[in-house]
């Protein structure tokens, strides 16, 4: 903390050493809270389990800072109080403290994520998602307690951990055999001893008494928790904000541990006259992430879509573009922005797309800035005389996610063109020729060439771009409706024991595995329909899903389905025929190629234009 004390003339101290334990008393009880410009907690469960670790080392886990605010600067100001149960899916946010009125507060600046890991680690609980859990289902993110191996050290791992601190729920801590449940000792029952001779009587209550590596160890962290003052703290006791915000920006900022966007809500938290920033923002996330299957925005993508649309002329997360004057123009504007941002939202669920589609969250910002721009609300989501400007952002956004670096390099440089040219040619619909014309003049074009056709081909079942591939492909799906990747092949008959028991040589499993779950072995369908499909073979599923020859050739028509297989012998040739259709109709939606390639110049009379099929798509939406 050194460069916090050189900062300035000096108006701070450092505070006398204290203990893990009466700081958590000090958190339990209210005097040490944290001011609205800290982010919120992010340190992962490893993290968590390397402090813990450190400290029963006794290992220094780095200095504190904190600020001692008088009580005529507490109304100045927004707190919250420290996590104690984390849960990644709906416990995420601090709770706000409400300080005595008249009475003065210590506030911590830096040091929260330790804090607040501690306070989990002793106190409380960490809620993250089970492995294959969904991610929008609240039961896959269990209650989890931390637990200490007395018997045994850490397994050999990168970290260099020595000591085995693991998470466990309830449930596993109560269902484990009575010979292990025994030496893993709930790290926050430590808290419950007053003197050494508890870890006595805790050891022979469980039968731990007469050994010694247990003892030790349980020693070890009553020692860590209670005795060994570990917790080093320089006071601030400067009453001016403006000071405050700057030592908290350069101490943050120092390192990459903090984002520029965490800086950006600081500032507008401290800054904001009309809300509270920090609910603002978080609320916000909360409710874009609610949005149809689920997405998984992030601060840094509200933020930078508010620079965008409140038109800030430098867009770029700077400290030096932190100014009142910015700050003040979100504040005014904030509504307006979370509005648009909502709609927006809501078109990217309609185009099909979700956390688990959804190649590049800052897509979202141009297309936020269209929409606000307009002035559109969520009726334009649904009416028929906005239905071919909904195909051309819809298009556009497709076309965007599948080529590869459009989202990358350049990102800041890429959102100011395309807001200028929403802003210059968008007023009547959006503006896809001219964004694009920018784009290509930024090395950002959307004409896939031929070598990116072969990348594309090769797309692999559950990656993300895959989805706007086959969306953009195949038009005639209504994206508005519940979609799943589905093999065309079933992925269920070609595994590496049925397929060696089919007949086929190690050199062909291995080369049918490879294919699998590559772009010309999948298609959309919607969800009750790839249900039913289960793992039926494409010609027997399409004979009694379709029973007339006529409404067959359409589905293959559609979804450029050369032939239907009735054998897995025919896997191959299929695949081949299949990836060739592809091709070709990537080249032409894709390629800026106007010659129909064979298989649509060909198309039976049943298959509509691609045209009338993305408006049917769109029809009655």
């Amino acid at each position: 903390m050194l460069h916090v004390a050189r900062y300035g003339r000096s108006m701070g101290h450092y505070l006398p050493e204290t203990t893990v334990a009466e700081v958590l008393l000090g958190i339990q009880q209210g005097e040490l809270i944290l001011p609205a410009i800290q982010r919120e907690f992010v340190w992962k469960p490893q993290q968590v389990i390397g402090l813990f670790d450190s400290i029963m080392r006794g290992y220094p886990i780095g200095g504190f800072l904190s600020w001692k605010v008088q009580a005529e600067t507490v109304s100045q100001f927004r707190f919250y109080g420290f996590l104690k149960d984390f849960n990644e899916f709906n416990q995420r946010h601090n709770p706000v403290a409400d300080p005595v009125l008249g009475q003065s507060v210590t506030a911590v600046l830096d040091g929260q994520q330790r804090l607040t890991s501690l306070n989990v680690g002793l106190r409380g609980s960490y809620a993250y998602r089970r492995k294959w859990g969904w991610t929008n289902n609240p039961d896959s993110y269990p209650r989890r307690r931390l637990y200490l191996n007395l018997l045994g050290e850490a397994e050999p791992n990168e970290s260099g951990l020595r000591y085995d601190f693991r998470f466990f729920t309830d449930a596993e801590y109560k269902n484990a055999p009575p010979q292990e449940s025994r030496f893993w000792f709930p790290v926050g029952k430590v808290l419950e001893f007053t003197e050494p001779g508890d870890v006595w009587d805790f050891a022979a209550s469980v039968g731990l008494a007469n050994d010694k590596a247990a003892r030790t160890t349980l020693s070890q962290l009553y020692e860590a928790v209670h005795k060994v003052e570990s917790i080093h703290f320089y006071e601030e006791t400067d009453q001016d904000v403006e000071r405050v915000l700057d030592i908290f920006i350069r101490v943050n900022s120092a390192g990459t541990v903090l984002s520029y966007s965490d800086l950006l809500l600081s500032i507008a938290t401290a800054q904001w006259k009309q809300r509270d920033a920090r609910d603002a923002i978080h609320g916000l996330v909360d409710a874009l992430n609610a949005t149809g299957s689920g997405f998984a925005f992030n601060q840094d993508n509200v933020l930078k879509s508010g620079l965008v649309l409140a038109n800030i002329g430098d867009v770029g997360f700077k400290v030096q573009n932190f100014t009142a004057a910015t700050m003040e123009k979100l504040d005014q504007e904030w509504d307006a922005i979370s509005d648009s941002l909502r709609v927006a939202v809501g078109l990217l669920s309609d185009f099909g797309l979700s956390a688990a589609t959804l190649s590049a969250n800052s897509v979202l910002i141009p297309v936020a800035y269209y929409v606000h721009q307009r002035g559109l609300t969520h009726k334009y989501r649904e009416l028929v005389a906005d239905k071919q400007d909904r195909n051309e952002l819809r298009s556009w956004t497709l076309r965007s996610l599948i080529t590869p670096g459009v989202w990358g390099a350049g990102l800041d440089t890429l959102l100011r063109d395309l807001r200028q040219a929403i802003a210059e040619q968008g007023g009547q619909g959006f503006p896809t020729q001219e964004i694009e014309r920018r784009m290509a003049s930024r090395g950002k074009s959307l004409v896939i060439d031929d070598g990116q056709i072969e990348g594309i081909l090769d797309l692999a079942y559950g990656e993300k771009r895959t989805f706007a591939v086959l969306a953009i492909l195949f038009p005639h799906v209504n994206t508005r409706n519940v979609h799943h990747v589905d093999h065309v092949f079933p992925q269920s008959l070609l595994t590496r024991p049925k397929l060696k028991k089919a007949g086929f040589t190690p050199d062909a499993v291995d080369r049918l595995l490879t294919l699998r779950d590559k772009l010309p072995n999948l298609q959309l369908l919607e969800g009750p329909e790839n249900v039913a499909k289960s793992d039926s073979l494409p010609a027997v599923w399409a004979t009694k899903e379709y029973p007339d020859a006529a409404g067959r050739v359409a589905f293959m028509d559609r979804n450029a389905i050369p032939s239907l297989a009735d054998s897995l012998d025919d896997f191959e040739s299929t695949f081949a025929e299949r990836r060739a259709a592809l091709a070709r109709r990537i080249k032409l939606i894709l390629g800026g190629d106007s010659t129909p390639g064979p298989e649509i110049a060909t198309a039976s009379p049943l298959q509509t234009s691609i045209d009338d099929q993305m408006a049917e798509a769109d029809a009655g939406a």
